[in-house]
């Protein structure tokens, strides 16, 4: 958690670089690129191509995609550029639960075809998303020109969008690529945001995160990390976390150029922009050029001894101090060791996310909880319940985190005669007392719905 939260009135870190759908910023085209998505997707266009930079924001895009698509369309997402020509064809159909045979895939492509027709029939539509299309093999590629040509006579049964990077175009352009090519029907970019739209940008990504006061970033402070960001949305993320951080460090509320040249001197990608400082640049090469003649004279110097400088004044002598013995270096902790037996691990990993984001993320970070918390912290129990279906979890977590923070909403499968059932709860607490405290606080509609109640960790990993 950012140490500044409080200090400017947050709920939660504004600048996270892991996508989070309550933070899609709809300015700079990219609102407009999702209604065009959507469009597209439901009214079978074909395939459609999304083009950006690393950091531009196409992850978050196809993550809000999923969540902003119709129930009748059912997504299968992608994220593997490695998979070969046969593996991404049994991808797919493992994801639509088709059992077939490996030993032929024209076997698995027809029992595809036969799956898609029956979604069709009962008037279900199947979308695959497809990230980092621009790392696939060529062969592979073929294989998903082939997948688009699944069809009745009057319609396409499989729509395909491609998320890559600028090289995808490139690949495209190959001369063994102009089929795949011409079926992309709509082609999107990914363009860097402005100065104007970064400012917008900061603004909104604050406000998303409860921040309620005038604007923190100065113009001139926004203009230095649009230009080191290069406009991409990761970078200025980076950029305004850390200036954020640079101010709560002075005490400040406003960041102002100060805080953002800090910030772009501790980024990782600071040496690709540096603001311009002819000054010292002369000065520079100016001390480079009198060293350069000293040793020139010295050189040429009959018996080789180096010309008198005028005499410059000695430093004053610093007090002689006692050296001090240097400390030993200091040795890390051992990481601490999980609480977690290897039976629960298996049985936590057993139940799957499948392409469902919100809970892949919650149970990764219920893991990690259930892995570190001591027997006697707390969460509270919103439901335990033996639907399991995950499309139902996701769509609880998506519900959920317009009433509660997402972050603090914890997913525990529990298995059991083969059979998995889910356990919600909500937050990390000390004690018993403070998690009675917590479910009193509730939104009403929780109260309503539940019956909170403390759960201690212990008693979680017992019932695993």
């Amino acid at each position: 958690m950012a140490l500044y939260l409080e200090h400017f009135g947050l709920r939660e870190a504004p600048f996270r670089i892991t996508p989070h759908t309550d933070f899609f910023f709809d300015g700079a085209d990219r609102g407009a690129t999702l209604e065009a998505l959507l469009y597209a997707i439901q009214h079978e266009e074909g395939i459609v191509k999304v083009v950006g930079e690393v950091g531009s924001g196409k992850t978050l895009l196809c993550r809000v995609l999923i969540e902003r698509l119709p129930k009748h369309v059912e997504t299968i997402y992608l994220a593997n550029p490695s998979f070969t020509r046969d593996e991404i064809l049994y991808a797919v159909a493992e994801e639509m639960k088709i059992e077939f045979s490996r030993e032929r895939a024209t076997i698995a492509l027809r029992a595809l075809q036969d799956r898609l027709i029956a979604t069709y029939a009962e008037g279900r539509r199947t979308v695959i998303l497809i990230d980092e299309a621009h790392a696939m093999p060529e062969d592979t590629l073929e294989q998903v020109r082939l997948l688009s040509n699944l069809e009745t006579s009057r319609h396409k049964l499989l729509q395909i969008v491609l998320f890559g990077q600028p090289e995808l175009d490139e690949v495209l352009g190959l001369p063994g690529m102009r089929q795949l090519k011409d079926r992309v029907t709509h082609s999107f970019r990914m363009r860097p945001l402005t100065q104007a739209e970064a400012a917008h940008y900061l603004t909104f990504r604050m406000r998303a995160a409860g921040y309620r006061g005038p604007d923190v970033f100065a113009p001139d402070a926004v203009a230095l990390i649009a230009r080191a960001a290069s406009g991409l949305s990761r970078r200025i993320n980076i950029l305004a976390d850390k200036s954020l951080l640079a101010a709560f460090s002075e005490g400040v509320h406003a960041v102002t150029a100060k805080q953002a040249r800090a910030a772009i001197a501790d980024s990782e990608f600071a040496p690709r922009w540096r603001a311009k400082r002819p000054l010292a640049a002369f000065a520079a090469i100016g001390a480079a050029g009198l060293l350069l003649g000293l040793v020139l004279a010295w050189m040429l110097a009959p018996g080789g001894e180096a010309p008198r400088a005028a005499p410059i004044a000695a430093p004053v002598a610093a007090p002689a101090v006692a050296p001090v013995p240097a400390a030993p270096a200091p040795v890390a902790p051992p990481a601490p060791a999980s609480l977690l037996q290897r039976e629960h691990l298996a049985r936590l990993g057993g139940y799957s996310a499948e392409r469902y984001p919100l809970l892949r993320e919650r149970l990764a970070a219920t893991r990690a909880r259930l892995e570190s918390e001591p027997d006697d912290h707390y969460s509270v129990e919103l439901y335990l319940s033996d639907n399991s279906d995950p499309a139902r979890v996701e769509r609880f977590l998506i519900r959920a985190r317009d009433l509660v923070p997402l972050e603090q909403v914890y997913i525990v499968p529990l298995e059991g005669g083969g059979r998995y059932r889910i356990w919600a709860l909500f937050g990390v607490f000390a004690d018993q007392e403070a998690a009675r405290r917590a479910a009193l606080q509730l939104p009403p509609k929780y109260q309503q719905a539940f019956r909170p109640e403390p759960r201690s960790f212990g008693e979680l990993r017992r019932a695993l």
